[in-house]
């Protein structure tokens, strides 16, 4: 159920997205949405490469609380719709893999005392 519900709304609520942000031509920001998952391109500076128990939200650099923190003032202050809807896609990307780092934590707590999110919380 966790791999269904990351990759729902990584491909699927992302729709939903577009069509509030602008019925009409919700279709041309779907596949704008969709574009902002090349975010994960931070994930060719991992080793491994892909590892499930880690939670990728502070690991990688385009996932750091400084990235996350620029998407927050992009959604912000951003006027240009086009750049204000990429920014939403990002932040938006980071909450579904926090999800998906919540649901890992529930399983495992060495995977919570070992990510990122710990250090910022302690």
């Amino acid at each position: 159920m966790q791999t269904f519900t990351h990759y729902f709304l990584h491909f699927i609520a992302i729709g939903a997205i577009a069509w509030f942000y602008d019925k009409k031509n919700w279709k041309k920001n779907w596949l704008i949405l969709l574009a902002t998952m090349a975010v994960d391109i931070d994930h060719i500076f991992a080793t491994p490469l892909f590892d499930p128990m880690r939670c990728g939200i502070g690991y990688h650099p385009l996932h750091s609380h400084f990235a996350i923190a620029g998407y927050v003032l992009g959604v912000l202050f951003i006027k240009n719709k086009l750049w204000k809807l990429i920014f939403i896609g990002l932040l938006f990307h980071m909450l579904t893999d926090f999800i998906d780092c919540l649901w890992m934590f529930s399983k495992c707590g060495e995977c919570y005392t070992s990510s990122e999110i710990y250090k910022w919380v302690h």
